[in-house]
């Protein structure tokens, strides 16, 4: 199938970028000796999960959802955290899962024996205090009154007796400086019980294969706890696997103007790229600048009815036409995860740029999909 055959709205998710990430994360494992997990709250397109399991170790899941699509699909590796769980899943969450990881002191106390009593490895959410970024505060598990993460006032030794793991997940798309500060904040506060633990969890929010990314600077993070702790580290990004690996294609619909011009696409922010609503967050397009930047600005919004459902506004080096199509990059990572029909407004397929060039339909949607949620 050509590009131009497809119909939009639709994700194209490019194979080729998705292994060249893959293959910076393999070599960092292969070099340092740590352990790298797909987070898959941030990319679960399970097609490529063979595909992926062959450079990384296993996935971590969010809940049951998550944790059985990892079982089936990769096979590997299976680590959950949950802020929660609930008592009707745990028993299906232990049999599937190898490392579970509690985010309480009461969680720990409830379910740690059942755990045990299956031999898989128990481990415990940290929150170390120490926020690393700024102005996505819904992003910052650090943040005051956060509910993520055990506080060290609050955990003992006698709590801690069966606990293999320490986890901390406190970045959101930083840099490794930020966890060389985040560490000496773990060490400070929960040094004692890293003595006493068989591996720790470093989280995600690392974006690793980002170009400016400091990885020697992640080399000296993970071999000082495995030195001197003598621990088995592991990483969990999302991002990381998926980043700058898929495009958004949509289509003009109609221009209209009130104080500038304003294009209606057949895609939605809230819908197809909540990131955008909630972050906020500005995607990346390709041919287009800033506003401004060039001749023509539009505004790009969407079809539904939310008045805010705004993508941004764009600069072009012409103005726009009734079918044209745009494409918005960086769109592999929280989109097909996060989207939905708000509105009755389409799903958008599922495409596979694969590394020949070659388009394969994965998955569409229709008004069922829209139907049956309800």
């Amino acid at each position: 199938m050509k590009k131009n055959e497809l119909i939009t709205p639709c994700y194209i998710i490019q194979k080729s970028k998705i292994k060249k990430n893959l293959e910076i994360l393999k070599k960092l494992a292969d070099e340092t000796g740590c352990k790298i997990l797909l987070a898959q709250k941030a990319f679960s397109m399970y097609s490529l999960y063979p595909f992926i399991g062959e450079y990384l170790a296993g996935t971590t899941a969010s809940g049951l959802y998550e944790a059985k699509l990892g079982r089936e699909e990769m096979g590997k590796e299976n680590h959950i955290f949950s802020p929660a769980y609930k008592e009707a899943e745990i028993d299906e969450i232990t049999d599937i899962c190898d490392h579970i990881v509690f985010n309480s002191p009461s969680q720990l106390e409830k379910y740690k024996e059942k755990v045990l009593k299956k031999k898989k490895s128990v481990g415990l959410r940290v929150n170390p205090e120490c926020s690393t970024q700024e102005g996505h505060e819904i992003y910052d598990p650090c943040a005051p009154f956060s509910r993520l993460g055990t506080l060290a006032r609050h955990l003992t030794p006698k709590l801690f007796e069966g606990v293999e793991g320490l986890h901390f997940h406190t970045l959101c798309e930083q840099n490794s400086d930020a966890l060389e500060k985040t560490l000496e904040a773990v060490e400070e506060k929960f040094g004692e019980y890293l003595l006493n633990t068989k591996w720790i969890n470093f989280g995600g929010g690392h974006h690793i294969t980002r170009d400016d990314y400091d990885i020697e600077r992640l080399k000296k993070c993970i071999r000082k706890m495995q030195n001197k702790y003598k621990l088995e580290v592991y990483l969990e990004p999302g991002e990381a696997v998926a980043l700058n690996a898929g495009i958004l294609m949509t289509e003009v619909l109609e221009t209209v103007e009130n104080g500038m011009q304003i294009a209606i696409l057949d895609t939605s922010a809230a819908c197809h790229m909540p990131d955008v609503l909630e972050m906020p967050y500005r995607p990346p397009l390709l041919d287009a600048g800033k506003p401004n930047h060039k001749k023509y600005t539009y505004r790009l919004s969407s079809a539904t009815c939310l008045s805010g459902d705004i993508i941004g506004d764009y600069s072009f080096d012409k103005p726009l036409k009734i079918g044209q199509r745009l494409e918005f990059q960086d769109m592999a990572i929280y989109t097909t995860v996060k989207n939905n029909t708000f509105n009755g407004m389409k799903l958008p397929d599922i495409i596979l740029e694969d590394e020949n060039g070659e388009y394969k339909i994965i998955k569409t949607f229709g008004y069922n999909d829209f139907k049956c949620r309800l």
